[in-house]
């Protein structure tokens, strides 16, 4: 994400608010970022105005990357939407600040995706349609990932899309692919969708980073 910012010394934020803030997600990403020529910052979302001085826009705005953690997406959405941190992320968007994550923080820019946000079951989540279709990541980590992804986009219930495996990714510039990714052999995505009534999983291989 630094190199795809073209800036010598990026600012790069960690945007951890479906993790609740957890203070170990922060400091590993302070630590991932000390070898790297970046300036890095987290913004809590669990905050007081007595410390929180500048706005939501003052901090996100003036970064070259936001980088969101994973952790409850369904919480995420409903805490960036009373905040109005959604609205500054889509501005964000539209200026050309990089944008990306893993887990919550990739199923968060898509249409809607699966997640484990809720008790007992993997369910939908609403998310905020930056790219557009659905996302289910940790397509190779747990089992009932694939299984429920492949029975909703059949149904009709969920639009096409794509999945990742743990440790693969996608490059998307505005709603084209430009990169697929991965940092393990044998981690792929997926472009999941209906042919002919029948739910089709075309593999995307990767190149290593």
């Amino acid at each position: 994400m630094a190199q795809l910012t073209g800036k010598t010394r990026p600012r790069i934020c960690y945007l951890p608010t479906a993790s609740a803030d957890s203070p170990a997600g922060s400091l590993a990403f302070y630590q991932s970022c000390a070898p790297l020529n970046v300036e890095p910052f987290v913004q809590n979302s669990f905050i007081e105005s007595l410390s929180q001085t500048q706005g939501w826009d003052e901090v996100l705005l003036s970064m070259d990357a936001i980088v969101v953690s994973g952790g409850n997406t369904l919480n995420q959405q409903a805490i960036w939407k009373a905040q109005g941190i959604d609205v500054i992320l889509r501005q964000a968007w539209d200026r050309g600040i990089v944008l990306g994550g893993a887990s919550a923080g990739s199923l968060c820019w898509f249409d809607e995706g699966t997640t484990d946000s809720r008790p007992k079951a993997l369910s939908i989540v609403k998310c905020m349609g930056f790219l557009k279709g659905s996302h289910s990541p940790h397509y190779d980590a747990e089992a009932r990932r694939r299984p429920l992804y492949q029975k909703l986009i059949g149904s009709g219930e969920m639009q096409p899309g794509y999945a990742c495996d743990n440790d693969a990714g996608l490059y998307f510039e505005d709603n084209t692919i430009k990169r697929v990714v991965a940092a393990r052999a044998g981690a792929k995505c997926y472009h999941v969708k209906l042919v002919n009534g029948k739910v089709v999983e075309e593999t995307m291989e990767p190149e290593m980073l």
